[in-house]
This record gives C-alpha cells, sequence and structure tokens, in this order.
C-alpha cells in the first residue's frame, strides 16, 4: 500500500486531531504539527521551540498538507477518529507503513520534565477576573499562595482548549451557563474564548438567584464583557433564541445536571462541559439485588450511585451522539465531586449507540432506577 493511499484511508475515518511528529531533520522548521479539526475546515499548530504558528486549511487542503509532510518532512502520523488511533510511519529507507488500535482519546501534549509548563493562561498578562480573585497582581505576577488555584483554572481551560476546534468560525458562537452563580470561571471563559482564541462569542449565564444575576451582570460591566450577560431562570424549561454551540454546567445540584444535558442534546450542540455537584436520585432508588453488598453500607451507596449517575450520563450523551469522556476534575470549591463530563458532537456508529443504550438498561433492571436523563431523552 503507499503512502497516498494511507493517508486516504485515514481521512475516511473522519479524524478530529491529527499529529505530525519525527522531524526528518534535526533542524526542522517545526517540532511538531497539530492539526485539530476547525468547524468544517481545519486549523495547523506548528510547534517551534519556543513558539506556535497557526495556519487554517479548507478539507480539500489537508490531504495534500499531510502527503507532503510525510514526504518531506515528518516520519510519522498519529490521527484520533473519537474509536481509534491511526499512525502511518515512514521507515529510513522510505518504506510507508500503516496500523490502527482502539482508544477513545488523542493524548495531551506532554513537555519534558525540565521544560517550564505552558499555561494557557500565562503569568505577565493580567486578566481582570483573577486580579478580582486574588490569584494575580494588577501586573499579572501569581500570588504566590494561590498557584494551586491558578494550575486548577488552567486545567478548565485546557478541558475545553482540547476540543474547541469543533466549533464553527462563521458565526457568532453562543454558549450557555447553567447555574452559573458568582463562578468567576465564566469571566475567565469569555476571556479565553474572546482574547486568547479570538472567537466571535455570546455567553449567556443562567441561575436563579436574582442577586446572583444582579452581581455578575455588574462584573461583566465593570471588565467591559459587552457579549457577556447573565439572565435569572430554570434550567428547565429555558429557551435560548440563538442556535447553541457550547453547553457548560458546573454544580448544578442533582438532576438539575440532567436538564442541563437534555437541553444541549435538544439543541444539538456541538460542545458539552459538565461538572456534576450533589447526587441524590439514584441513592435513594437503589435496590440491591444479587449485588446488595453496594447498597448495604451507606457511604459505599452514596458514591456508587454517584458514579453509576454519571456513567449513565456517560452513555446517553454517547446513545444521542457524542463522543464522550469522563475525566479527573478538582474544581475551586474543593468538593470531593472530581468528575467533568466532555461530550463532542459527532458521528458515532449505530451500533455504539445501541450497546451504550443496552448497558444503561441492564443497569436500571439490576439496581431498580430510574434515572432523569434516561427518562427526559426518550420522551417519558
Amino acid at each position: 500500500m503507499e503512502l497516498q493511499e494511507m493517508l486516504e484511508i485515514v481521512l475516511a475515518f473522519e479524524p478530529y486531531k491529527l499529529i505530525l511528529s519525527n522531524p526528518l531533520r534535526k533542524d526542522a522548521q517545526y517540532r511538531r504539527i497539530v492539526v485539530n479539526r476547525l468547524g468544517e475546515g481545519w486549523q495547523a499548530e506548528k510547534y517551534t521551540e519556543k513558539q506556535v504558528f497557526h495556519e487554517n486549511m479548507a478539507t480539500d487542503e489537508l490531504k495534500a498538507f499531510l502527503e507532503t509532510a510525510m514526504r518531506q518532512e515528518y516520519r510519522q502520523l498519529n490521527a484520533w477518529d473519537g474509536e481509534r488511533e491511526h499512525a502511518v510511519r515512514v521507515s529510513k529507507n522510505g518504506k510507508a507503513s500503516y496500523m490502527k488500535k482502539k482508544t477513545a482519546q488523542a493524548p495531551r501534549e506532554k513537555e519534558g520534565h525540565n521544560r517550564k509548563k505552558h499555561y494557557i493562561l500565562e503569568e505577565g498578562r493580567p486578566v481582570p477576573p483573577l486580579v478580582d480573585m486574588g490569584i494575580f497582581t494588577p501586573e499579572g505576577k501569581i500570588v504566590r499562595t494561590m498557584y494551586d488555584k491558578f494550575r486548577q483554572i488552567n486545567r478548565f481551560v485546557e478541558l475545553i482548549d482540547d476540543e474547541i476546534g469543533n466549533l464553527p468560525r462563521d458565526r457568532t458562537l453562543t454558549v450557555i451557563d447553567f447555574g452559573c452563580g458568582k463562578s468567576y470561571l465564566t469571566f475567565v471563559l469569555y476571556y479565553y474564548l474572546t482574547q486568547i482564541r479570538r472567537l466571535d462569542v455570546r455567553i449567556i449565564g443562567l441561575d436563579l438567584k436574582a442577586d446572583v444575576i444582579e452581581h455578575c451582570n455588574r462584573a461583566a460591566e465593570k471588565y467591559g464583557y459587552d457579549r457577556l450577560h447573565f439572565e435569572l431562570g430554570d434550567i428547565n424549561g429555558y429557551e435560548c433564541p440563538y442556535p447553541v454551540d457550547m453547553v457548560v454546567s458546573l454544580h448544578a445540584c442533582d438532576t438539575a445536571t440532567d436538564y442541563a444535558l437534555y437541553n444541549a442534546v435538544r439543541w444539538g450542540a456541538r460542545l458539552i462541559f459538565s461538572v456534576p455537584c450533589c447526587q441524590h436520585e439514584l441513592n435513594s432508588q437503589m435496590q440491591g439485588g444479587g449485588l446488595s453488598i453496594l447498597t448495604r453500607y451507606g457511604i459505599i451507596k452514596e458514591r456508587t450511585a454517584a458514579l453509576m449517575t454519571d456513567a449513565v450520563r456517560g452513555n446517553l450523551l454517547t446513545a444521542s451522539g457524542y463522543r464522550t469522556q469522563l475525566l479527573e476534575f478538582v474544581d475551586l470549591s474543593h468538593t470531593p465531586k472530581n468528575i467533568l463530563i466532555r461530550a463532542v458532537k459527532t458521528n458515532i456508529p449505530e451500533k455504539t449507540r445501541r450497546e451504550a443504550l443496552r448497558e444503561v438498561d441492564a443497569l436500571k433492571e439490576q439496581f431498580g432506577f430510574r434515572p432523569t436523563l434516561d427518562g427526559l431523552l426518550r420522551g417519558e
């Protein structure tokens, strides 16, 4: 099989991320090139030792770009489509080989142990919300006692940044933040999307408390964030006047998270990021059946119910056409909840969707519970 055919196979699987690495020459201009899907096209991030350069290209340009790079500059190409990793390698004698294996997630790039970690929110660039939080000084320096929070906030941004290339660039993007509270992460998200990613975006924060909405709107005005505003309203039944591209739900309690996820699916949002808070629904419904050891002890039952809740949510999002991951995320409120649900709308095979629902049904039958999100999505 020729190199050209191998690249055609890789692209036929519609990958969302590709990485060119292992340069042919030590003096290569770029150490690696990371290509991310960007709306209907692609964006190449070209990394030197100290800088990164961006180039946008159409889908019909990508194949020629990859073929030229593999023939002239790099020995290895890795690509991920949400279910598999594809690898194309060119040996020293010019022979190409191709392989694929099952894997859901493209790994994050890891820097060497002796290299200072690069954060998306950089020290030296004052971010107004971080100054008000006491994490940055007015000059943009990190307050010595706030490094942990600084790293946590960057982790949140990194988890979004991994998938931001899946959003379109040809119109104003709409982001809904359900149960926003006074969390400054909403303001950090706006800063990241508009000042770092340079996206045309509007963010709507929704909360049930009038004083919270008033406080947040004043803060947005203070920072000059004119496309960020907050509204008083309930997650259940909320209707957005714009097409929704991203839904964020941080600390929505119990079934409020389910209504946030349901609305995101109903609107066809391309990206979903949710950090669930307290989860009581399944704990009150669970029956042990043949696995009563999991429900006999209160603390074990509570933790099992919380884990099952998020596992069911992950499967239901998969069944709804989302590439879904449950990732570790220790948030700023220092609660024991440390799971972030990240879902990207994509082409999930029908067989995978059916299997995801089958697993949910098996769990429901075993433990006798009826999850809210399951009922919402099935129209019950």
